[in-house]
């Protein structure tokens, strides 16, 4: 026994149901399949990747932060050296 014999041919199945019927049916299996790896691939990566991002941004600050003490050590330094 070959597979098409056990099952229902796709030519077959177009024949009984029609042309859109089918494509319903494969259109919703298509919208499940795309659900099912939004939710279990890509949300989880999103929230770790979210997290990284908020820590790179503080340590973005950070740095900004030091850049703004050093700059105005270095203008204090300057302007007791003029004097």
């Amino acid at each position: 026994m070959d597979l098409v014999s056990k099952h229902m041919s796709v030519t077959t199945i177009i024949q009984d149901y029609g042309f859109p019927i089918v494509a319903v049916f494969f259109l919703a299996y298509f919208i499940w399949f795309l659900w099912k790896y939004i939710t279990t691939e890509i949300t989880p990566k999103l929230s770790s990747t979210s997290a990284t991002l908020i820590k790179l941004i503080d340590r973005v600050r950070m740095l900004d932060n030091d850049l703004i003490r050093l700059e105005t050590k270095v203008r204090t330094f300057r302007n007791s050296k003029k004097k």
